[in-house]
């Protein structure tokens, strides 16, 4: 039975609502399954930003990887779907991410164990950094790590579910998807912004 659990955040004065479903459900039940896709640029770089009927479900940053590379990246995580470019739509649909204000809605698509990783990162506040293991504690798998970092790494919507936010128990950043100078700079933002929300 497919997941949807209706939920919302606040990210400064965007409003983040998402609802979580299970890939395999969602592919099985529907031969078309369509995704939009459009390059826009965003505070850190260009970015690739995916989207159905339900909403944003993939954003990846494509400064490390280029353009090709990054969209074939995306487009195999949902291989029994249909993709079409659309940038008049996505430009709608990125406009409040970028711009920091009003609604955005998700569809966030992944195994349970993925959903319930992503989600465990969504409750991370901007300015806030975790580890890898505190991540598992915080789903009951503490002894999971591995898996989480794994689940973490294929975040298919980056920014908005944070995975910039964890970090190693080092202190070190550790990976990053998209190039750990794209993570840095985002936590660098988020942490001026948290100190500053009005400037």
């Amino acid at each position: 039975m497919s997941q949807i659990l209706p939920k919302s955040q606040k990210l400064y004065d965007l409003t983040i609502n998402w609802q979580t479903e299970n890939t395999n459900h969602l592919l099985s039940q529907s031969t078309n399954f369509l995704v939009h896709y459009g390059f826009t640029h965003s505070p850190f770089g260009k970015a690739l930003v995916m989207g159905t009927k339900q909403g944003i479900c993939g954003i990846a940053f494509a400064d490390q990887l280029g353009d090709e590379e990054t969209l074939r990246d995306m487009i195999q995580r949902w291989p029994r779907a249909t993709f079409t470019h659309n940038e008049e739509l996505i430009l709608k649909l990125s406009s409040p991410i970028f711009d920091f204000s009003g609604k955005t809605q998700l569809q966030v698509i992944g195994s349970p164990f993925q959903i319930k990783v992503w989600e465990a990162l969504l409750q991370i506040q901007a300015g806030q950094v975790v580890t890898y293991s505190e991540v598992a504690t915080a789903i009951n798998e503490p002894s999971s790590v591995r898996a989480v970092a794994t689940a973490i790494g294929r975040n298919p919507i980056s920014f908005l579910i944070p995975c910039h936010r964890v970090i190693q128990k080092s202190g070190s950043l550790g990976g990053y998807h998209w190039g750990l100078s794209i993570k840095n700079h985002i936590l660098n933002f988020e942490n001026e912004r948290s100190r500053n929300p009005i400037g």
